[in-house]
């Protein structure tokens, strides 16, 4: 039986998703993985093992760059800026708007969804005031990624219960081995969450 025209377009939409979400996890974990192996090499490996500034985090590339060190860690530093601020900005308006049900979307003029382009205006300059502040850098991202790790059980259990539930999604609803993948990482990130307040 053919499928109506918006649940073709929808399943073309999620091929694409699936396929973007392989490419782009896949290569982030593995800069990431390379990240982690580079610090612990020079870094661990010289005896320091406590990080507090962005320059000293800067030394896991001096092997490779050498007196251009700081200028290769700057550039990936603006250039991973540049990729990460209007996404972050991006994914909060779009949370925050569809929790309210106003009206969303990039697709949207500013006139039309102001709260959408507010939000996002606010994170972006939230982001920068941050430079003006005393705020340690490296401990903001170790206290957001602790934070992250906490929120992420309970919002990937209610998306499991909802991804599951067939009278919501349809049929567009997970199937069983991705609710078993699903609920094997969430058990996994609970046993992170034990040991992050386990270690605290």
């Amino acid at each position: 039986m053919a499928l109506p025209h918006a649940d073709q377009v929808a399943r073309e939409h999620l091929r694409r998703i699936r396929w973007d979400t392989y490419l782009g996890m896949g290569f982030s974990n593995i800069v990431a993985f390379f990240i982690i192996v580079s610090a612990a090499v020079t870094l661990h490996g010289a005896g320091v093992t406590n990080i507090q500034t962005s320059a000293q985090a800067a030394e896991a590339l001096r092997p490779l760059g050498g007196p251009l060190t700081f200028m290769l860690f700057s550039l990936g530093i603006v250039g991973t800026g540049m990729l990460a601020v209007p996404v972050l900005a991006g994914s909060a308006a779009y949370a925050v708007t569809e929790s309210f049900d106003w009206k969303t979307g990039l697709a949207m003029r500013v006139h039309e969804a102001k709260e959408f382009y507010g939000i996002i205006a606010l994170a972006t300059v939230g982001g920068v005031a941050l430079n003006f502040t005393h705020l340690d850098p490296i401990r903001a991202l170790l206290w957001s990624a602790d934070i992250n790790c906490v929120i992420a059980v309970p919002i990937m259990a209610v998306m499991l219960k909802v991804g599951a539930d067939r009278t919501i999604m349809g049929s567009f609803a997970i199937g069983s081995r991705l609710r078993s993948l699903g609920w094997a990482t969430t058990a996994l990130m609970s046993v992170a969450v034990g040991a992050l307040f386990a270690t605290m």
